[in-house]
């Protein structure tokens, strides 16, 4: 006999049970304790001041997540300098006056026993919107070569900026364990400056910094061993890592970058015989968006509606503005990205990460992984950590659609029908322009277009209350 609507067998829920007890286990780092499995992947909207100071906006956003039972948050992409921002009004790392805002942040992620990883990042030549202090600069990189997605325009670093990169580094890690926060994590995947030295399919230098996967993985290695000297053994560190670039998914004619064997041997690199990193976060796809990172659909309208902010970036911008404003180049372009992405959303990385999982666990048992991509299902989770695949999970796009999903999750195996993350990537696309949240019209309730657009707009709007001053 089939179960009515909603109901669950009771091995069903025997089953849940054991999801819940592998998914709200604690989860200890060398250096740190987390209450449970499931951490807030790097995602912000454009909340802050236009010269890097946070805002209050950005306390309300950390305060859902945190609220609502995520065992850790990874800040948004947290730039350790003016040059190296990736979207504009985003909080920076760049100086000691940025300390006091997030000691005020981690504050308000420790009131609901939540973890607070700040996230950071240089962008490199993967500069969306890099503000007007770098209007007439080009991307620093590891290359010459423009990014071939948007033609962001790029120089290869001199060996004093990448010097100077690398204390960047490590002294905005100084200054998130000065401002009380639980740790940090190096953005290394998707397209950002690490990943620009990585990749082979993108770092073309002839000097120490190029060639093979061990002289690529020179610079990272280098801030590693910097942000060691100013916080110490005793801090959390961990790295965001492309396990597979899929650098040629776009573009066939591009270089393919990295293989799994070569991430897999970066990854034990970086553990620097047990001076090096705490965790490894796995993702994937060598640029951003990519159709594995976001895995989810391509939404032609919004594109076309917030795009052209970009059109002032790159030189590629105009030419794939008119891809998506074309009819036919629309059904055609979204056509081909979904058939890169592939079938699977939910744990697309899962056989990438246990591979790094077995790779650095012979090297170092304390080592811990954990693997982004899609997940809003308690049996997927529990079904990825009971096989070893990872430790834990890092969530976006299902925790923008359910904040308070972990609750969720330790009663069912997942949100209600109708109110899934749908992975539309509406909310990417409307981050370019619009205060970020889940546009997913389908998802609200009401009974006309009026009234869940009003609701939809409600809690986009949310996250600025409280305001500022009352």
């Amino acid at each position: 006999m089939l179960d009515a609507p909603g109901a669950r067998s009771p091995d069903r829920e025997h089953l849940h049970e054991d999801d819940a007890v592998t998914i709200f286990a604690p989860l200890a780092f060398r250096a740190l304790d987390v209450k449970n499995r499931i951490f807030r992947s790097n995602l912000s909207g454009m909340f802050d001041d236009y010269n890097g100071h946070g805002g209050n906006a950005r306390i309300n956003w950390e305060r859902k997540f945190a609220a609502g039972g995520c065992g850790a948050i990874i800040s948004s992409y947290t730039p350790v300098s003016v040059r190296g921002r990736i979207l504009t009004r985003y909080a920076m790392i760049d100086d000691d006056d940025k300390i006091p805002f997030w000691r005020r942040v981690g504050e308000t992620a420790h009131d609901h026993d939540c973890r607070f990883l700040m996230q950071l990042s240089h962008s490199g030549r993967q500069q969306d919107l890099g503000g007007v202090e770098n209007l007439y600069k080009k991307g620093l990189s590891s290359t010459d070569n423009k990014d071939y997605f948007h033609g962001l325009l790029a120089q290869a670093m001199t060996r004093p900026e990448i010097a100077e990169v690398v204390e960047q580094f490590a002294q905005g890690a100084r200054r998130a364990r000065e401002a009380g926060l639980d740790g940090v994590e190096l953005h290394g995947a998707n397209g950002y400056l690490i990943t620009q030295f990585l990749s082979s399919g993108i770092n073309d230098r002839s000097d120490e910094y190029g060639g093979d996967w061990q002289a690529r993985s020179r610079f990272v290695l280098e801030i590693i061993r910097a942000i060691r000297r100013e916080v110490g053994p005793d801090f959390h560190l961990q790295m965001k890592v492309n396990a597979v670039d899929h650098n040629d998914w776009l573009y066939p004619w591009q270089k393919k970058g990295n293989t799994l064997d070569e991430s897999v041997k970066i990854c034990r690199l970086l553990l620097d015989d047990g001076k090096g990193v705490d965790a490894i976060h796995v993702s994937s796809g060598s640029t951003f968006p990519h159709p594995r990172n976001p895995p989810g659909d391509l939404p032609m309208r919004e594109l076309v509606r917030w795009y052209d902010g970009m059109l002032s970036q790159g030189v590629r911008a105009r030419f794939n503005y008119s891809i998506f404003s074309n009819p036919l180049g629309a059904i055609l372009f979204r056509r081909y990205w979904l058939w890169r992405r592939g079938k699977i959303i939910e744990g697309i990385n899962a056989d990438y990460a246990r591979a790094v999982t077995e790779a650095v666990r012979a090297v170092d048992p304390s080592v811990k992984v954990l693997v982004t991509g899609g997940w809003q299902h308690a049996d997927a989770i529990a079904g990825a950590i009971r096989s070893g695949a990872c430790d834990g999970v890092s969530i976006g796009r299902p925790l923008i659609a359910n904040p308070d999903l972990p609750k969720i999750l330790a009663q069912g195996n997942g949100p209600a029908p109708g109110k899934e993350c749908t992975y539309c990537n509406k909310c990417l696309i409307n981050d370019l322009e619009n205060p970020l949240g889940c546009y997913e019209l389908s998802r609200y309730d009401g009974n006309t277009f009026d009234e869940k657009y009003d609701a939809m707009i409600a809690e986009v709007m949310s996250v600025f209350e409280p305001p500022t001053f009352t």
